[in-house]
């Protein structure tokens, strides 16, 4: 479980605040809209009314003690910029920034994000799934309940080859190619050997990710 923030309730900022609080995250959300505070505090571990934009109201939820804060003002660039520099200043550990078009990227970066993402709800989910995992690379999710994910080769697994796992019917999980910086083999045979320098990509279920990530 991970502590995040979401500055900003939008259809970006809303979906991911769910999202995050869906996959057990604990989520404090801000905003200036009553209303829409209201309407989400059920969902969520907190909901708090105030504008990012001002230091004080920043400083009154503790940012540093947060692992992720989420910038989610899409519709007002110069808050965006504004509340992103503010956060990082606060001592934010990572603020991860959304955008409407790329073009804003490179003007959110230099203002403290250390990441930007673009309003689509596909890459809320794929994003709020990342970060709410310490080992999960990439996800592309296929049905409600399986999808395709980049995690590390278990340490327990190195040196034994996938025909010696048998992680098909012991593990529930299908690996679809092993990378190894940025090589990938698709496909790998069943002698290959697991190796801690790589990273598997996999087909599972969702329900099951969590045996394989710490």
């Amino acid at each position: 479980m991970k502590s995040i923030l979401i500055v900003g309730l939008g259809k970006l900022g809303t979906y991911m605040a769910r999202k995050f609080a869906d996959l057990g995250n604990h989520v404090l959300v801000l905003d200036k809209n009553e209303e829409k505070i209201n309407e989400i505090l059920p969902e969520v571990t907190a909901a708090q009314i105030g504008d990012a934009t001002k230091p004080s109201v920043l400083e009154s939820v503790g940012v540093d003690n947060f692992d992720l804060c989420v910038v989610s003002i899409i519709d007002n660039f110069l808050s965006s910029l504004q509340a992103t520099s503010l956060l990082k200043e606060a001592g934010a550990k990572y603020v991860l920034s959304g955008a409407s078009m790329k073009k804003k990227e490179k003007f959110l970066l230099r203002n403290g994000a250390d990441e930007v993402v673009f309003a689509e709800k596909s890459v809320a989910e794929r994003v709020a799934v990342m970060f709410s995992a310490n080992n999960i690379f990439d996800y592309v999710q296929l049905t409600p309940d399986y999808a395709i994910y980049e995690i590390p080769t278990p340490k327990a697994w190195s040196g034994k080859t996938i025909r010696e796992k048998d992680v098909r019917s012991k593990y529930n999980l299908n690996i679809l190619a092993v990378k190894r910086g940025e090589a990938i083999t698709p496909l790998p045979s069943a002698d290959h050997p697991f190796s801690t320098e790589e990273r598997l990509i996999v087909m599972c279920k969702k329900s099951e990710i969590d045996k394989f990530i710490d």
